[in-house]
C-alpha cells in the first residue's frame, strides 16, 4: 500500500512486518552491553530493572540483608539441627539446673543435715549468684537458667542455715566459724572486684600493653562475668576433687545427679553462645567427670552391693 505525501512515495508496511524486519536486524547484528543488560533484565513501564522474589532471597542470604522477622537471612533460618542450637542446649541445661535446685530443696525435706557439705553449699551460693547474671546478659538470653539460680541461692542459703545449726547443737563452733569468716573474705573480695574492675580494666586497656590489654578488653575476659562464673564451676569441680573419697552415706544422690547432667549439658551450650565460651565448656567437661564420679560411687553402694 502506497501513499503519496507531497512528492515522496511512503509505503505503509504492516505491524507484524515490521517486527518481524526487527527481529531478524537484532539477529544480525552484535548486542552492546547496554542492550545485553537490557535483554537480560526485564524494565518496568519506567525503565528500571524489575528483579524476581528469588533474585532479592539470594541477595539478603548473600549480604545478610534483614529478613522479614527482623533477623539476618542466615540467623532467621535458624540453625541447622539440635546439635546447633543454643535454645536447645540452653533449655536442657537450665531444666538440669532446675533439678540441682530441687535436690536441695528435697535435701532440706527429706535428708539430715549432717549429710550437708558447708564447703560444697558455699561454692554452690556463689557459683548460682554468678550465673543467674551470666544467664541474663548471655545471647541468647537464657532467663529460664537465670530464675532457676536465682532459686538455688535461695535453696542453698537455707541448706547453709541447717547446716550451721546443727553443728551448733553439737558443738563444733570453731568448724562454723571458720566457714562463716572464709565466707566473709570471700564475699568482701567480691565486692571489692565489683567496685574497682571498671576502673583497674580500663587503665590496663588504655595501657597498651599488648596481649594483656587484649585479654583485659576480651568479651569473655576476667573483668567480665562471662569469666568469672565458669571459674566458680571450676570451684565445685574442685571441691568435688578434694573431696574423692568421700563416704557414700553422705553424698547427695540428687545434687550429684544433677551436677552431672549440668556438665553433660553445659559443655555443647558454652560454645553456641554469644560470646562463645570455652574455659565454661572446659570446665563443665571436668565437673562432668568429677560429679559422675561420686554418682557412680553413690549408685555402687547403694544399689549393687
Amino acid at each position: 500500500m502506497t501513499m503519496i505525501v507531497g512528492r515522496l512515495p511512503i509505503r505503509m508496511i504492516s505491524a507484524p512486518a515490521t517486527r518481524q524486519a526487527t527481529s531478524a536486524l537484532r539477529q544480525r547484528l552484535p548486542l552492546s552491553s547496554k542492550a545485553r543488560s537490557a535483554t537480560a533484565a526485564p524494565r518496568t513501564q519506567h525503565g528500571a530493572p524489575t528483579r524476581r522474589f528469588a533474585d532479592k532471597a539470594d541477595a539478603a542470604a548473600k549480604e545478610g540483608a534483614p529478613s522479614s522477622t527482623g533477623k539476618p537471612a542466615a540467623e532467621a533460618s535458624g540453625p541447622s539441627s539440635w546439635w546447633d542450637s543454643a535454645e536447645f542446649w540452653g533449655r536442657a541445661g537450665a531444666l538440669a539446673g532446675w533439678g540441682m535446685s530441687g535436690a536441695a530443696i528435697y535435701d532440706a525435706v527429706q535428708s539430715s543435715p549432717e549429710l550437708i557439705s558447708l564447703n560444697m553449699t558455699g561454692v554452690l551460693i556463689v557459683y548460682s549468684s554468678l550465673f543467674a547474671r551470666w544467664a541474663y546478659i548471655v545471647k541468647p538470653q537464657n532467663l529460664l537458667l537465670s530464675a532457676c539460680h536465682v532459686t538455688n541461692v535461695v535453696a542453698q542459703g537455707n541448706q547453709l542455715r541447717r547446716a550451721v545449726e546443727y553443728k551448733k547443737e553439737n558443738g563444733k563452733d570453731d568448724e562454723v566459724n571458720d566457714i562463716l569468716a572464709k565466707a566473709g573474705a570471700t564475699a568482701a573480695a567480691g565486692v571489692a572486684c565489683v567496685v574497682a574492675g571498671p576502673a583497674v580494666q580500663g587503665a590496663i586497656v588504655n595501657a597498651n600493653l599488648g596481649a594483656i590489654s587484649a585479654v583485659a578488653a576480651a568479651d569473655a575476659g576476667p573483668f567480665t562475668v562471662h569469666f568469672w562464673a565458669p571459674m566458680s564451676k571450676w570451684l565445685i569441680s574442685g571441691a568435688s576433687f578434694l573431696e574423692y573419697d568421700r563416704p557414700t552415706d553422705k553424698i547427695s544422690l540428687a545434687q550429684y545427679s544433677a551436677l552431672t547432667a549440668t556438665g553433660f549439658f553445659f559443655s555443647r551450650y558454652a560454645l553456641l553462645v554469644t560470646p562463645i565460651n570455652y574455659v565454661l565448656s572446659s570446665v563443665n567437661v571436668a565437673l562432668f567427670g568429677s560429679s559422675a564420679w561420686h554418682l557412680g560411687r553413690k549408685v555402687k553402694a547403694d544399689f549393687m552391693s
